[in-house]
């Protein structure tokens, strides 16, 4: 068996589980930095996954609570597009992807990892990303930290 030594994984592994929503709790936290909180609006933020699929990983949530697509007020559709349209011309600028995948993932059912709380996820792709160590052994190989990608895009106007 081949062994992948992550021992920064022990942080999370031994960290207490946080109630309720994660997307809640950080939008509301003033420790932007530290919670991947990229960029504020007024109904809505966006914020580095730190799960991420690829480096540049971004999510656009709405400030209020709702899993509901249509309980989002014209405001907050504009504003929620807006964002997902900035974050893709910032990650171009910034990551230079080949492209991109942009999406929602309405419910658990669907793949969502916070059913509770609405949000978009952008991720930058690059050919090849998807190579075979996420196809052979269900592993990941994110080729950036979290919190370098984080200064990268946070350097930019968004």
């Amino acid at each position: 068996m081949d062994q992948i030594w992550a021992p920064w994984r022990i942080e999370y592994i031994q960290r207490p589980k946080e109630e309720g929503c994660i997307l809640c709790q950080k939008s509301k936290e003033d420790n932007d930095e530290e919670n991947l909180v990229f960029y504020r609006g007024r109904g809505n933020f966006v914020i580095l996954n730190i799960y991420p699929y690829n480096p540049g990983h971004l999510m656009v949530a709405p400030y209020r609570h709702t899993a509901n697509l249509l309980d989002l007020t014209e405001d907050e559709v504009r504003e929620h597009f807006d964002f997902i349209k900035r974050s893709v011309e910032l990650l171009r600028k910034v990551l230079k992807p080949a492209g991109f995948n942009v999406g929602l993932n309405l419910g658990k059912v669907a793949g969502a990892g916070i059913d509770t709380h609405l949000h978009t996820h952008i991720v930058p792709r690059w050919v090849g990303d998807n190579n075979f160590m996420p196809v052979l052994s269900d592993t990941r190989v994110v080729s950036e930290a979290l919190d370098d990608t984080y200064k990268r895009l946070r350097a930019e106007k968004f």
